[in-house]
């Protein structure tokens, strides 16, 4: 068996353990990713729900997607760090804030998403792929 990917908020209060390897990484350069990380982009990785298993009780804060989608945010109430996004049209699917890993080399980005939305001074990797929005199916 894989190496579980772990992870959690900075203070420890919530934790996760995630089996399986990762469908889809990312930078999304969405407004609502910018403001959430106080930057040009967030980094994600998404996985199957099935191999989480998440400790430690998370405040949400729900938010419409530009799909018209409900996508929640999990993030730590003691310390405020963004741990995770479900998404409601999505409920197999489970996606993690890079920087929230234990390891946080292990992130290997696919694709930039939302790049019509990205800021010349938010460089990133040229080699990647890069969307106007979310890329297809």
């Amino acid at each position: 068996m894989d190496k579980p990917f772990t992870g959690g908020c900075a203070c420890g209060a919530i934790r996760y353990s995630i089996a399986g390897e990762p469908l889809f990484s990312n930078h999304c350069q969405c407004r609502d990713c910018q403001r959430e990380s106080g930057t040009g982009h967030g980094s994600y990785m998404t996985f199957a729900r099935a191999g989480v298993t998440v400790t430690g009780e998370a405040k949400r804060w729900d938010m419409v997607a530009d799909s018209g989608n409900v996508k929640t945010r999990g993030f730590c109430s003691v310390c405020g760090l963004p741990v995770y996004m479900t998404f409601a049209a999505q409920p197999d699917i489970f996606t993690i804030r890079a920087m929230s890993l234990d390891e946080p080399a292990r992130y290997k980005p696919q694709a930039v998403t939302y790049a019509a939305r990205g800021h010349d001074w938010d460089y990133l990797d040229p080699s990647l792929p890069k969307f106007e929005g979310m890329p297809p199916g």
